[in-house]
């Protein structure tokens, strides 16, 4: 005689996991958009990223050097919509800002 066992198995996680685990499992593949809001001195860099954060504070922000300029980068735009709507908001403070897609990193 057997005595055999069936049972259910219900997993409860929470729903940000998904989406982090989607996110993770993607970032390497996915192009990424980002918004340029300045190109120049050091200290003008550190200047407009100050100002930049008193004015918006929704994304992301860099200071990246780039021979001989260095350049203030917002953002980390998964889809060119989502860089065009923030970039939107942007231009009425930095009207000469523009969406680039960096370059990716040759492994």
């Amino acid at each position: 005689m057997s005595f055999a066992q069936s049972g259910t198995v219900s997993i409860d996680q929470d729903s940000d996991i998904d989406k982090l685990l989607e996110f993770k499992k993607d970032v390497k593949t996915v192009n990424l958009y980002k918004i340029q809001v300045y190109s120049g001195t050091r200290s003008g860099a550190e200047s407009s990223k100050q100002n930049f954060l008193n004015a918006f504070n929704e994304w992301p922000v860099s200071m990246e050097f780039d021979s001989p300029n260095t350049k203030i980068w917002v953002g980390n735009f998964r889809s060119r919509l989502e860089a065009d709507k923030a970039l939107l908001k942007i231009k009425r403070k930095y009207n000469n800002a523009f969406i680039f897609e960096p370059k990716k990193d040759k492994k």
